[in-house]
């Protein structure tokens, strides 16, 4: 197996859409991931928040792939803290990826006793700032 990796998605709306989920289907039908587990967690406008598995969003079912079945390792403690970080009128998409691209590599490195020890996901507008940065010396 590939490093996997916790993903927390947030949109301001209190549905995920279709369009919305579509960059995850690319990535998964390309093969660079695959879907381990997922869970949408909702927080209403009214305050209200609740959590649902892919299969009750037809727009998102795509996501899972052929078989459709997921590892349940995505719980309600992760779906309660999620929705305590949510704006009212928003909803999040949590999914556990394997990052199947990696996959070799990380093989070749359990082959010689390595493994990957952790990861930092550094954001895109980090990076861009940082280019910007160092251009204007």
């Amino acid at each position: 197996m590939g490093p996997a990796e916790l993903l927390v998605l947030t949109f301001p709306q209190e549905t995920i859409t279709a369009a919305a989920a579509q960059a995850l289907v690319k990535l998964r039908t390309a093969g660079d991931i695959r879907v381990i587990d997922s869970l949408v967690v909702t927080h209403a406008a009214d305050g209200g928040t609740g959590y649902g598995e892919l299969a009750d969003y037809e727009q998102l079912r795509d996501l899972v792939g052929e078989g459709g079945e997921q590892l349940r390792l995505i719980g309600p403690e992760d779906a309660q803290e999620t929705a305590a970080l949510l704006e009212p009128g928003t909803v999040a998409l949590l999914v556990l990826i394997e990052h199947v691209w990696a996959k070799e590599a990380a093989e070749a490195l359990r082959a010689v006793g390595g493994r990957i020890a952790t990861g930092v996901r550094i954001p895109p507008e980090h990076i861009e700032e940082a280019v910007r940065a160092a251009a204007g010396r």
